[in-house]
């Protein structure tokens, strides 16, 4: 995480500094265009660019972290780690399933997604899921 900061430190330093180039050029050869004022123009042009990726880069890092701390609550909370934890019941009064059962059941989840964005869909038959549950793992399965 300190070196995506840094980037992004360093690449909105070099981005300000080269406005400041744009503007230094600009007010030193007046209102004509000058060879100083295209280059600070390109330079400025350059910097913004790599601003972005910068930018871009920083936000696909936070976006990485929120979903692996949804997915990692979202385990905490299916299996009633939390509750383990602090010594207090499940909030939303269902029982913890297990972390396999959840393990399988986001598997199955992404399977039918991959189904439908492959346009599969419904007439796939969902009788071939590959990744069939396994009962044995279940919380309220018979044992």
């Amino acid at each position: 995480m300190d070196s995506i900061v840094d980037s992004l430190s360093n690449a909105y330093q070099e981005f300000v500094a080269a406005v400041a180039g744009v503007l230094e050029a600009k007010e030193a050869s007046g209102v004509q265009e000058t060879g100083a004022t295209d280059a600070a123009l390109e330079n400025f042009k350059q910097r913004w660019e790599l601003f972005r990726v910068a930018c871009d880069q920083a936000e696909e890092f936070v976006e990485s972290a929120k979903q692996r701390i949804g997915s990692e609550c979202l385990v905490d909370e299916a299996t009633g780690a939390v509750a383990g934890r602090t010594g207090q019941g499940t909030s939303s009064g269902l029982p913890p399933i297990s972390a396999v059962r959840l393990e399988q059941m986001s598997k199955a989840v992404r399977w039918l997604v991959i189904e439908l964005q492959h346009g599969s869909g419904a007439s796939s038959g969902h009788a071939h899921s590959p990744v069939p549950f396994d009962t044995r793992f279940s919380e309220d399965a018979p044992q």
